[in-house]
């Protein structure tokens, strides 16, 4: 759920060029109107405010795939009507989900026998994944501390401060509190050492990292293994760990199949990836799998029969579409672990492309590292003229949607610019962005300096006027098409 509020202009209607072919009066914003209007004025409305939206291909901000083969596409279309909760109604979309489950729970190396099916669900991304395992290690120290007559009220889970804000609302929405390893200077990731010194009696879980949202780092989950283990044998305790391997799930066994991370690792209970980043769907498919079904308590699951026959659900919704799980099965089907591999190890060489056209331009330090998520993310050597925020905003005028952001504590004082490389973004493409920066860095290097040289914090009178300048040319463009959608008053 999106919390929101309206943004209007000068009045509260709708207004459509083409659409007054079929309609005559102007459309309420914030109310449903009155009468019916033809499909076709309906579509075209939304359809002209659509336009303004951003191109997905040029959006390297997110993870999320935005491109898919057609004969996906057509499979997905075909299913958009079918209830994912309705196993009983759509039996063959239940079996695919549970074919997914095993193969990813086989990709990352979960202890099954012969015989044996992995134990993990389908959600709607890898926030509720997270807010599932999380229960799940909730529920399971509870047992324990009530078994052993100690009181349960105050759970906490350790991570790092790289982690993404899912962890923060389970923390807050669950009452578990959150203990987080501060970043440093030059190092963005969780520290195992400080996280394993963090942990006490009341800890449900460690969460380790795989492709920090920041960087694309993964963090040493053996290293956190083995001290963890240490720490377990000398206090008594069972702490285990969960992999947030949002990003890094559909990377490292194909880029990395000797790095040790997973399920083969004793302490890693359960695992959460996101198919629609590197699993490559779209937006909508999350999984989490479980290293067995001991680790996932039984009271958490429900048993309902209501839609036909007895339906073992665990999860924080019911409805939604089965069509983000169809497609992440014909992607598993379609391209093989050779599939999968030949187009992370692409997404990799693209990175390297774009990581080297920024370092010959000598302006910037690269942060992220070569093993890892593919992204880029990289801050200005000198930012006494001009910073990271600014460089995002010009690259707009491309068409690019390049974030800038500064990292958490204490690294707070680091900004960063992060390019996510999917696989949709070509070599290509990397070598256009990297022209388009360095024209930037020369639209900026002319403009008069954001700050004085000396770091002060005294105003720029030259330089706020161009900037002025700027946000009005960009504001007078913004009414210039909206204008050309109004036709005095008739829609």
């Amino acid at each position: 759920m999106v919390l929101s509020h309206g943004v209007s202009g000068s009045d509260e209607s709708v207004h459509s060029t083409f659409a007054s072919r079929y309609v005559r009066t102007s459309l309420p914003r914030f109310r449903m109107p009155e009468q019916s209007i033809p499909k076709e004025a309906a579509y075209q409305i939304i359809n002209d405010e659509l336009m303004l939206d951003g191109n997905p291909r040029l959006n390297l901000a997110s993870f999320v795939t935005t491109w898919m083969e057609p004969e996906c596409d057509k499979l997905i279309q075909a299913s958009v009507n079918k209830n994912y909760v309705d196993m009983d109604e759509y039996p063959v979309t239940t079996e695919l989900q549970n074919r997914c489950v095993n193969m990813i729970a086989h990709l990352f190396n979960a202890p099954l026998g012969d015989s044996e099916t992995a134990v993990g669900v389908g959600t709607v991304g890898s926030s509720e994944a997270i807010m599932l395992a999380g229960l799940a290690f909730k529920r399971r120290w509870q047992n324990k501390m009530k078994a052993a007559g100690k009181p349960c009220d105050k759970p906490n889970i350790v991570t790092g401060a790289n982690v993404q804000v899912c962890w923060e609302k389970f923390a807050r929405y669950f009452e578990v509190e959150l203990k987080e390893v501060k970043l440093s200077d030059g190092y963005y990731v969780m520290d195992p050492a400080k996280a394993v010194d963090m942990v006490d009696e009341n800890t449900i879980c460690v969460a380790a990292i795989l492709g920090s949202t920041l960087n694309g780092e993964f963090e040493d989950v053996k290293l956190l293994n083995d001290l963890l283990t240490k720490k377990n044998a000398e206090t008594g305790w069972d702490t285990p760990i969960h992999v947030d391997a949002a990003s890094g799930g559909f990377i490292a066994p194909f880029l990395y199949p000797e790095l040790e991370w997973d399920f083969r690792l004793p302490l890693v209970k359960s695992i959460n990836v996101s198919g629609h980043k590197y699993g490559l769907v779209y937006a909508g498919i999350g999984w989490c799998i479980w290293r067995s079904k001991e680790d996932l308590p039984e009271e958490l699951i429900f048993h309902i029969n209501y839609l036909g026959a007895d339906q073992p659900t665990f999860t924080l919704n019911f409805s939604k579409g089965s069509s983000q799980v169809i497609a992440q099965y014909y992607q598993l089907i379609r391209l093989g672990f050779e599939g999968y591999k030949n187009i992370m190890e692409n997404c990799q060489e693209n990175a390297m492309v774009l990581k080297q056209g920024l370092e010959k331009t000598g302006r910037f330090n690269i942060v992220s590292k070569d093993n890892g998520v593919p992204l880029v993310a990289f801050s200005l050597k000198d930012s006494t003229r001009h910073n990271e925020f600014e460089i995002s905003d010009f690259l707009r005028r491309f068409g690019w949607i390049v974030p800038a952001y500064t990292m958490p504590p204490d690294a707070q004082h680091v900004t960063v610019l992060r390019v996510v490389i999917r696989e949709d973004f070509s070599r290509t493409l990397a070598e256009r962005l990297v022209l388009d920066v360095e024209k930037v860095l020369h639209e900026l290097d002319a403009l008069p300096a954001r700050v004085v040289a000396n770091g002060e914090a005294a105003a720029a009178a030259a330089s706020e006027r161009e900037m002025e300048k700027q946000r009005e040319v960009i504001s007078l463009w913004k009414r210039a098409v909206l204008a050309k959608k109004k036709t005095n008053g008739v829609c």
